[in-house]
């Protein structure tokens, strides 16, 4: 009773009520373990229909039936239903119970007992609800108990390992905490476990049935959710699974589970806010060297501080934009609110960046929506097939973590000029600015920092009067034509530019003929007042396409 939380038919029968009616147990008597969630007296005839399972029904017989197969049908419908067992007093219906009843529960697996004399049934439904209670509240107490022993740990300086343990001792099996999508994070097995259950092979070979049955948790495990911040992806933060490969799962272990949870939820929310604290400091070192506030002669020895320990090669920055609503692609220079966990963005990066191979400080800058980080090279030649590697994982931490808002471009990744500490300060600026002005572009895996400087110059003039009217002269009849006419001709000219003016490309990319290309064309010319075969106007179309991206209404 003091760990199942409820009362077996055997001790029912054990209790004054029913001992008293003198019971005798006429079918399968091996289940009197069988654990009673409820008591319910009743004559009805579709009494089955009224229990929900565990149940101890008394009855006196009167819905029993008279015939043979009423009384089969009434047994097999309580035995469906997974009541506990089913007490018949005899006396006002039977002297003695029928052997279709006997025979049927037999065959069933439903203890079935006869009293020999009459009881009051209220009194023995008290007695029984008591003992539940009481259970209950037995199990209550070993809760709180392990309750206020994990919470003393944490109190005392354990973290996370220690709650675990205490759990894990407590019911006698091995206990994990893995992430909302199956990721292992913490193990723990009980003190008394022998040496040979190494709980990291008891959960390599759960998680490799769990992968082969392609669904669920290990039969019998206790599983409790760790409450996150907000809905979907926040709305777990870990869970707490407790295989039962030592001993059974009972209901007081989850209870002790669940109290537990919300201990580790507030050491979790502690490690998470160190972590984005470090990760912002990270991000903070990052800025104050890209603006100049480090001496390069001081930076190698504050990056080891943090961890950082490049070789002798070069280092190359790289930096994350995290995407602009769609309607602030205008705006590059506003402020973004964090989208979401800083932590778990910059961990779910830094897991992914553990494949590339390379030593990497990576920050956090939040108000900014941007990740800057620097990597350690062995050469040069590492740039590109690094850079691929990188911005990869960078875009799978960012989907990992759930950051991205919805209606929000993809993340801009931009990778600077690799150098020294001493180019470090301006190739970091350089790459953070570019990042910025990149957010209007077409969307690539990375950009090349080398080759955006027009691109950024021009975002550096975005608020300049000038620019909005240079971009107006050049392709504002064109632009007034599409807002109202197709086929829209934008389009066409920017492939024409793309291409270098090359017609048979441009007319294969955009399916088209090329007396239809002519045609469009022709009318571009016409628009705009200008030949495209003249080379300073083609300039300056080309400057006018990239500089829209950056102006209002572009």
């Amino acid at each position: 009773m003091e760990t199942q939380g409820g009362i077996t038919v055997r001790r029912a029968l054990e209790l004054p009520g029913l001992r008293g009616g003198l019971p005798e147990v006429v079918a399968c008597a091996e289940a009197l373990d069988r654990t009673v969630r409820w008591v319910h007296a009743g004559e009805a005839p579709n009494i089955a229909s009224l229990l929900k399972g565990g149940e101890l029904l008394l009855t006196t017989g009167l819905g029993l039936g008279s015939r043979p197969a009423e009384q089969r049908a009434f047994v097999r419908r309580l035995a469906d239903r997974g009541i506990a067992a089913l007490v018949v007093e005899l006396g006002a219906r039977f002297d003695r119970l029928p052997a279709a009843l006997v025979d049927t529960a037999r065959s069933a697996g439903l203890p079935l007992v006869q009293l020999h004399r009459e009881v009051p049934f209220v009194s023995v439904t008290e007695e029984v609800h008591t003992e539940i209670v009481n259970g209950h509240y037995a199990l209550l107490r070993q809760a709180e108990e392990v309750h206020r022993r994990c919470t003393e740990a944490v109190l005392d300086g354990g973290g996370v390992e220690r709650v675990l343990r205490i759990l894990a001792d407590f019911t006698g099996n091995p206990v994990f905490l893995e992430t909302a999508e199956g990721r292992l994070l913490y193990a723990a097995a009980p003190g008394a476990a022998p040496a040979a259950a190494d709980p990291l092979d008891v959960w390599a070979g759960l998680r490799g049935r769990r992968a082969a049955r392609a669904a669920g948790p290990p039969a019998g495990a206790v599983l409790v959710d760790i409450a996150g911040r907000g809905h979907g992806t926040g709305a777990v933060r870990a869970r707490l699974v407790i295989p039962a490969v030592s001993a059974a799962a009972l209901p007081v272990h989850r209870l002790a589970a669940e109290r537990a949870a919300g201990t580790l939820a507030v050491v979790l929310m502690q490690a998470r806010q160190e972590e984005e604290l470090a990760a912002r400091g990270r991000g903070d070192f990052l800025t104050d060297l890209a603006e100049g506030r480090i001496r390069p002669e001081d930076a190698p020895e504050r990056a080891r501080v943090l961890g950082f320990r490049p070789g002798d090669g070069p280092l190359l920055p790289v930096v994350m934009r995290l995407g602009p609503d769609r309607a602030a692609d205008r705006d590059p220079g506003a402020e973004l609110p964090p989208a979401g966990n800083w932590a778990v963005l910059a961990g779910a990066v830094l897991e992914e960046l553990s494949a590339v191979g390379v030593p990497v400080l990576l920050g956090v800058r939040p108000v900014e929506g941007r990740v800057p980080l620097l990597l350690g090279l062995r050469a040069e030649s590492e740039r590109t097939a690094v850079a691929d590697r990188v911005a990869a994982a960078l875009r799978a931490g960012v989907a990992r973590a759930g950051v991205e808002r919805p209606g929000a471009r993809p993340p801009v990744v931009v990778v600077g000029v690799a150098g020294g500490w001493a180019a470090a300060s301006a190739s970091l600026r350089h790459a953070a600015e570019t990042a910025a002005a990149a957010s209007g572009l077409p969307d690539l895996p990375w950009y090349d920092a080398r080759r955006l400087d027009i691109d950024l110059l021009l975002w550096r003039l975005r608020e300049h009067p000038d620019l909005a009217a240079f971009v107006d002269r050049a392709i504002g009849p064109l632009r007034a034509h599409d807002r109202s006419s197709r086929p829209a001709l934008l389009p066409t000219l920017e492939v024409f530019l793309a291409h270098a003016g090359r017609k048979a490309e441009t007319a294969r990319e955009l399916h088209l003929n090329r007396q239809t290309l002519y045609n469009r064309l022709g009318r571009i010319s016409e628009l705009l007042g200008t030949d495209l075969d003249d080379p300073q106007a083609v300039l300056a179309l080309s400057l006018a396409l990239r500089a829209r991206r950056h102006t209002p209404g572009g």
